[in-house]
């Protein structure tokens, strides 16, 4: 099994290309099967997760093919991907492929608008809670659904095909706003989703079901309004920039210092993150590039955080910014809200020397001088990434295991790191990419 080897202490210089959204490109792929054209995406990364999603939408149909290398290009550069659902084959989703990414489990949602019936396997993914699935059931059932549970299996059928409803979410849920988003499209008349998720990405996906031929009004606001079509057409979607990758490369480069430009991502996508940066004490400065952060021998500031639904502080950048409270001058409080389990990175953060309490939800961070290297173990996609960022600051040598969880979030991480001057190498034969 691989592992990731780095020796700290050298500060980050130089440009990273930010990669397409893998937040944005699993959804935008699943859209696949409410056509029977081709939809073609742009800046696709490659992961883990990506390669994972072409296997099962192929399990219900789904062609796909990516376009050769181009003049200019490197393996950093995204890739470009034509998914063609001429027919759905296959209406099952099974536990062997579901289980092992919880994205998968909105399949549901095109499967029962265009083929009216679904049998998905409850999902898996990442330990970090229990994220469980009523929020996308109710909404199903609104839209007309039967729904039952067999055996680790929601069986679903729409027979006269779904019609159009009023879905009031009691909590916001990105994954539910996806697929019940998708699901409207084909439903007959009006769906209006109320207290929608707001990320980027909902956005992003409403985007490309337009230029499919979807009637969406209100994506990336709280409330929804899909008039449902008889058919969507093909397309061809870029895929927005990954505002997590760029957060985490920020908190990089203001826990190493240097000057990184953050290459093809916007500030848009990640206000409250940059600010709470700013607060910590790094530069960042908009280009027509992307975003300049530097962090040039000024400490670091402690700054206390809540994860909150987006435009709020990213659950997905709470592990990479407490690594970077720990080398605060003083004290700072995290509290998380979105997941109950994501926490499970503080104890490898405790072997490298930081000194981190918790209090249920709460973090409270006491920076230090210095951290030292040692062995420590990825838990989730996100955990494994603060162990990154604390290893480069880190004295002497910190091995990363169990990588194959950062392999499914972040494209060639090592090689965008080494590229900035960071000491930072891959070891093992297990070949994630």
């Amino acid at each position: 099994m691989d592992k990731i080897r780095i020796v700290g202490g050298n500060a980050l210089s130089g440009v990273i290309p930010i990669s397409g959204a893998k937040n944005a490109a699993l959804p935008l792929m699943i859209a696949s099967l409410l056509t029977d054209e081709t939809l073609t995406l742009e800046n696709v990364p490659r992961l883990r997760d990506v390669a994972l999603l072409t296997r099962i939408l192929s399990n219900h149909g789904v062609d796909y093919s990516l376009n050769g290398k181009r003049a200019g290009e490197d393996h950093l550069t995204g890739q470009t991907i034509h998914l063609r659902a001429s027919e759905i084959v296959d209406t099952r989703a099974p536990y062997d492929l579901v289980s092992q990414m919880r994205a998968s489990f909105w399949v549901i949602g095109p499967l029962l608008a265009r083929a009216h019936e679904a049998k998905v396997s409850l999902p898996g993914g990442c330990s970090i809670g229990t994220r469980p699935v009523d929020l996308f059931l109710m909404g199903l059932e609104k839209l007309g659904a039967k729904l039952d549970i067999d055996r680790g299996y929601v069986v679903s059928s729409a027979p006269g095909g779904l019609r159009g409803a009023e879905i009031v979410f009691p909590k916001v849920s990105v994954g539910a706003t996806h697929t019940l988003m998708m699901a409207a499209t084909l439903a007959r008349g009006e769906t209006v989703l109320v207290n929608a998720a707001r990320e980027p990405e909902i956005a992003d996906l409403a985007k490309c079901l337009i230029a499919m031929g979807a009637k969406i009004e209100g994506a990336g606001t709280g409330t929804i309004r899909i008039e449902g079509v008889e058919r969507l057409h093909g397309a061809t979607h870029r895929v927005l920039p990954d505002r997590i990758e760029t957060g985490t490369y920020a908190m990089a480069v203001a826990m190493t210092g240097g000057d990184l430009m953050l290459e093809g991502t916007s500030p848009d996508l990640l206000d409250n993150a940059l600010d709470t940066l700013t607060a910590a004490g790094a530069e960042i400065t908009p280009t027509n590039a992307g975003i300049r952060v530097k962090r040039n021998g000024h400490g670091i500031h402690p700054v206390d955080i809540t994860t909150e639904p987006f435009p709020g502080f990213p659950t997905d950048l709470q592990a990479q910014f407490m690594a970077l409270m720990t080398r605060a001058s003083g004290t700072s409080r995290i509290t998380e809200t979105i997941f109950e389990n994501r926490f499970m990175h503080v104890a490898e953060l405790a072997r490298l020397g930081a000194r981190i309490s918790l209090d249920g939800q709460v973090a409270t961070v006491e920076g230090v001088d210095r951290l030292v290297g040692a062995p420590v173990m990825a838990t989730d996609l996100r955990a494994s990434v603060s162990l990154v960022i604390a290893g480069l600051a880190a004295e002497g040598e910190t091995t990363v295991s169990r990588v194959y969880h950062l392999d499914r979030g972040f494209e060639r991480l090592e090689e965008k790191l080494s590229r900035c001057g960071a000491i930072i190498e891959r070891l093992g034969g297990e070949g994630a990419r």
